[in-house]
């Protein structure tokens, strides 16, 4: 991953996640850093399902399935898959209950927005 500047704007994170407030920043640093690095391509599927397309790089799903599974823990109300459609391409498949269509739709606007920011 690059040590390029990433923002740490918590306006997106919702109130549902237990992440210690004083470790957000530091979060939110690691998605908008795998964000501009890692996705390629950012597809809504329905309201509560957005796919990213991600770099293929063995080095890109280790760091998604670490960042997903810290992130699962805190946020329970994510659900994170990550499939390997072919041997260059990886996708990044993220759900949640009509409750937190919301917080999915910030989570699509962030990635979008930090992808141009390249």
């Amino acid at each position: 991953m690059s040590d390029r500047h990433v923002t740490t704007d918590a306006s997106w994170v919702p109130a549902a996640c237990t992440l210690p407030t004083a470790e957000q920043p530091l979060r939110l640093a690691e998605f908008d850093q795998f964000f501009r690095d890692a996705v390629r391509g950012v597809e809504r599927l329905s309201a509560r399902h957005l796919r990213l397309q991600l770099d293929g790089a063995q080095l890109v799903e280790e760091t998604a399935r670490d960042l997903t599974a810290r992130e699962s823990s805190c946020c329970s109300f994510f659900a994170f898959d990550i499939a390997r459609p072919g041997p260059q391409s990886l996708t990044l498949d993220v759900r949640v209950a009509a409750t937190h269509v919301d917080v999915l739709e910030a989570l699509a606007e962030r990635a979008t927005s930090v992808r141009v920011q390249r």
